[in-house]
């Protein structure tokens, strides 16, 4: 790649080996301490991957980007000698493959024996080899932006290793392989997959190469386990441009694997007749979303958004009038965003709030330009709960329409709305809506033991509480006491 450069890129190529150097020592003194020890005692120690990666991007030190990897001629035996009495903490979950972890003040750094490992290609599981040159063990790395190194140890100093010009690849923003990409995905095909969340966390493309291979195996990504995709998959969805991640992963064929609801998006109309398909919305609502987001990425709610409209292919009805209809998708929808997450194995939390607020999108659109009682309005608010400042943030972000006026009607409604929930919470305290009696009370005044029957009473009440606002404790008694005898209680 550097070879074809223009004169002026190779010099900016040049000053950048130089200025990596600088700039790790500098983030990274343990970096320099570390490999002290080891060159003490005759061994190599290289910065290696996305450590060195991130420091050209000037994104080492910065949250999530701190942590060191390391590559070596010791064994791991010989490592983890090395690192006693010098890190703070070690762990050899991975000796298996060869690598030490170990925390020194509050850097998370990991050492790994040089590899040169096979693999069977029916797993993704290698037949771990120790290697003997940092050079192979470069060759078996994803992608050449992550197969560059600096050698700490090096006689003649500090020394930046890039045999597959890693540095021309990262200064063209393109993500490509240091082997064939055909043998480095056969090999382990979460490659695949990781070449569209590093897309979407750095704002990369695909080489041609990669993006052709990554087409003809996508089925290839069957082999790997829900719980890797579904970590990978997250780390997309929660990066800087997950929307190109998600593009990526569409048009090459992978997301038919991986999350097939989203490409089937593209079968479906939007009832607004706005945009091109219910998938290039659902984009675009996810991005709305992100421009909303308060404390930093919000994994269920970029979900959510992606998600919201999963159910309009199996809703979807052309009515006489010519109009598409998808009455009742999100319901529907909840279900399929459940199963699927489900799938992906994901945290019952996060399947259980994804879903919830894909069920609820659609809620406020009942509003209209402010019908609904100040029962409707306290169900609304307790229906969602803890969700209700992400659901505020689907909604709005729902709207893309290109009618001007009627995104202003929508987002002013809104704006109604959110006014009568915080009048309503001011008066009444919302958040923490409960029935007038609690359940002692119910067993006490009617009788009862603990069972279905207080269950149902406490229900009862509660619905009261939502349509009439709240009760003094002798308006709650009297109603509790004129149910108990409509359902012949005693």
């Amino acid at each position: 790649m550097s070879r074809d450069l223009p004169t002026r890129a190779t010099h900016r190529i040049s000053r950048a080996r130089e200025n990596a150097v600088v700039e790790l020592l500098r983030v990274a003194p343990l970096a320099d301490e570390l490999a002290e020890r080891f060159a003490a005692e005759g061994y190599r120690l290289f910065l290696v991957g996305g450590s060195v990666r991130d420091a050209l991007l000037g994104r080492l030190g910065k949250a999530g980007s701190g942590d060191l990897d390391f590559t070596t001629d010791a064994t791991p035996d010989a490592v983890q000698r090395l690192l006693s009495g010098w890190a703070e903490r070690q762990w050899d979950t991975g000796i298996a493959f060869g690598t030490i972890g170990a925390i020194r003040q509050g850097v998370q750094i990991e050492v790994t024996t040089f590899r040169a490992d096979s693999y069977d290609r029916r797993t993704r599981n290698p037949e771990v080899v120790f290697g003997d040159t940092v050079e192979g063990d470069l060759l078996r790395r994803d992608f050449t932006v992550n197969a560059m190194a600096i050698d700490l140890t090096g006689v003649d100093g500090r020394r930046f290793v890039d045999p597959h010009d890693g540095l021309a690849a990262l200064a063209s923003r393109i993500l490509d392989t240091p082997a064939a990409p055909e043998d480095s995905f056969a090999d382990d095909p979460l490659r695949m997959l990781r070449a569209a969340r590093f897309v979407s966390q750095l704002g990369f493309d695909v080489a041609p190469r990669v993006r052709a291979a990554m087409t003809a195996m996508a089925e290839q990504i069957t082999r790997i386990t829900a719980e890797r995709v579904q970590a990978e998959l997250s780390k997309l969805i929660t990066g800087a441009h997950p929307r190109a991640g998600l593009e990526l992963l569409v048009s090459t064929g992978l997301a038919e694997h991986v999350l097939p609801e989203v490409p089937a998006m593209q079968l479906a109309t939007d009832e607004h007749m706005q945009h091109k398909d219910v998938y290039e919305h659902s984009l675009v609502v996810m991005e709305q979303a992100i421009e909303r987001e308060v404390d930093g990425p919000d994994l269920v709610l970029r979900l959510a958004a992606l998600l919201h409209d999963v159910g309009k292919p199996a809703t979807r009805k052309l009515e006489p009038d010519g109009r598409v209809s998808f009455h009742h998708h999100e319901v529907v929808g909840a279900k399929m965003t459940r199963a699927r997450l489900r799938a992906l194995r994901y945290p019952k939390s996060v399947i259980d709030e994804v879903s919830r607020l894909v069920y609820l999108h659609l809620r406020f659109h009942g509003y209209g330009t402010g019908e609904w009682t100040d029962s409707a309005v306290r169900r609304y608010v307790t229906d969602a709960g803890p969700l209700l400042e992400r659901l505020h943030r689907l909604v709005r972000s729902d709207c893309t329409t290109r009618n001007r006026r009627r995104a202003t009607a929508l987002q002013r409604s809104y704006d109604s709305l959110e006014q009568r929930i915080a009048t309503l919470r001011e008066q009444e305290q919302l958040d923490a809506i409960r029935p007038d009696l609690d359940g002692n009370e119910i067993m006490r005044l009617l009788d009862l033991k603990p069972g279905p029957l207080v269950g149902k009473a406490y229900q009862h009440l509660l619905a009261v509480r939502m349509e009439q606002g709240p009760l003094t404790h002798e308006q709650a008694e009297a109603e509790l006491r004129r149910w108990a005898a409509e359902q012949n209680l005693s």
